[in-house]
């Protein structure tokens, strides 16, 4: 097992007004990766609501988190926070999309084979 370090600092808003807030909660420099799971943030307005109080910032987006999501899926996100050099995670959603964008941000920048560190934490 590699020995590492890892912060991943968490801040949820949650409830009325949470997405007027949103803005001041990332730095104004940051490239945002917004990540959510199905259509329901769309059917909902919810993700149209946040990418307006991120206009005019660096926004990129990945869907399709899906409930308790496969590795592959959240290695593709993985790969993007990587090739477009990403600096912030924000999780629109709920559970899964919270879980999955956990470890985006930890196997960002962990080498290559995060898998085997993913499955030495649950014994696999």
């Amino acid at each position: 097992m590699n020995n590492f370090n890892l912060h991943t600092p968490t801040r949820i808003l949650f409830g009325k007004g949470a997405i007027a807030g949103l803005r001041e909660q990332i730095p104004h420099d940051a490239r945002v990766l917004i990540t959510y799971g199905g259509g329901s943030v769309k059917k909902t307005g919810v993700l149209d609501q946040v990418l307006d109080a991120l206009k005019g910032m660096d926004v990129l987006e990945f869907g399709g988190i899906e409930p308790n999501p496969a590795y592959e899926t959240l290695m593709n996100a993985v790969k993007l926070v990587r090739e477009q050099k990403v600096t912030f995670l924000l999780a629109v959603g709920g559970g899964s999309v919270l879980d999955g964008t956990k470890f985006i941000a930890a196997a960002a920048n962990y080498p290559e084979k995060y898998r085997s560190v993913a499955h030495s934490a649950n014994g696999r």
